[in-house]
């Protein structure tokens, strides 16, 4: 006899079932061991459940292979969350189609409940990727969780700034876990899973496809109170998320950039449309009816060119330095002196210092926060100043 989440294991293993679907055979049935045990005839009275789809159910176990899936989950230190777990995030159960089994490395937290999902293009200009880690770093210090989706470009800048400091972020996956996308996040993902988690609703070894990351987004917009739009061009996947946010009753925050920049319209196009307009941590907090905890006093954002070369026009206006003594640690007094001897990328410095690369990376943007270091294309640093 299945356990429930054996049931609903053997239900996402089986193609083109779907959410929608399993909720109407659960209205149905009552519970996901009772699907996999009907017959075709009565599968076919369900809403939607076409005389094919029925029996494709009715005959889950010559489709699937749950006693490898269930091997490649144990493999991974991967656990499962479905439907009917208590654990499972509240504001997610109440979309459209929630997704009725979730893969997770990592573990989720009450905390949660407070999270802002930050996303924006995969191709970043150096304005764009220094405000999302301003913001998700600060977002971060005053207790919310980043939510974000691991791609390349502002998802990763949210994700790596959450971790500096010190905050939870959770990465939802458009892939299987065990197949992440894009691979060279997989250091950048195992160090979510320690501070935070990582989460996919596709089978372990899944590969990406076009339609996978829009269902990946609806789950980023499902998990957060507020939706944060950094950066994105008119066709960006970005306003998808932002459209999905809007229609799960979620607010949407759009940061303007430069006027003559195709890389903001997308973001200028939602502030048109009512998204509210962010230029600073507070307008967010503010919406959101949360209180702010203390931000740390040696932050500002860099003025920083974008890819064209020309400085920001439009809500990229730097404060000034701090005026007291910005503290150190160890590490960091260590990469700046390497810095001071010439750029350098993340494996340079991670050999030079004898540390982990992650530990290093985090490092380093702690650094970019306290405006000591910034970085520069393909992921190389200099020393600021």
């Amino acid at each position: 006899m299945l356990s429930a989440t054996e049931a609903y294991l053997a239900l996402n293993l089986l193609p083109n079932v779907g959410p929608v679907r399993v909720r109407r055979l659960l209205e149905r049935f009552g519970t996901p061991q009772a699907i996999l045990a009907a017959p075709a005839r009565d599968l076919r009275s369900a809403p939607g459940i076409g005389e094919e789809m029925a029996s494709h159910i009715a005959g889950w176990e010559r489709h699937i292979d749950l006693a490898e899936e269930q091997r490649r989950i144990a493999a991974h230190g991967i656990s499962l969350l479905t439907l009917d777990d208590s654990a499972y995030p509240e504001a997610l159960r109440h979309i459209h189609d929630p997704p009725f089994l979730l893969y997770l490395k990592g573990r989720l937290s009450s905390a949660d409940a407070a999270s802002v999902g930050v996303v924006g293009s995969r191709r970043t200009t150096h304005y764009g990727r220094d405000q999302a880690k301003r913001l998700s770093f600060q977002l971060a210090k005053a207790g919310f969780t980043i939510v974000s989706g691991l791609a390349r470009g502002i998802d990763t800048a949210a994700h790596e700034a959450a971790l500096a400091a010190g905050g939870r972020t959770l990465a939802v996956l458009g892939s299987g876990i065990g197949n992440l996308y894009p691979p060279e996040n997989q250091a950048l993902a195992d160090r979510i899973a320690e501070q935070g988690a990582v989460i996919s609703e596709f089978p372990v070894l899944y590969v990406p496809d076009k339609q996978s990351f829009p269902l990946r987004n609806r789950i980023v917009a499902g998990l957060s109170r507020g939706l944060l739009v950094v950066e994105a061009p008119a066709w960006s996947g970005a306003l998808i998320t932002a459209n999905l946010a809007l229609e799960q009753g979620r607010t949407v925050f759009a940061m303007p950039g430069p006027i003559d920049r195709p890389t903001s319209e997308g973001c200028h196009r939602l502030i048109q449309q009512g998204a509210k307009l962010v230029c600073s941590v507070e307008d967010i907090i503010d919406e959101l009816g949360l209180e702010l905890n203390s931000l740390p006093l040696d932050f500002a954002p860099e003025e920083s060119p974008d890819a064209s070369g020309i400085p920001g026009t439009l809500g990229d206006s730097p404060s000034p330095a701090p005026s007291r003594q910005v503290e150190l640690s160890d590490l960091e007094r260590r990469l700046l002196n390497e810095l001071a001897l010439g750029d350098a990328t993340i494996d340079t410095l991670a050999e030079a210092s004898s540390q982990p690369a992650g530990r290093v990376s985090a490092t380093l943007l702690q650094l970019e926060m306290k405006r000591l270091v910034r970085q520069l294309p393909g992921k190389t640093f200099s020393k600021a100043g």
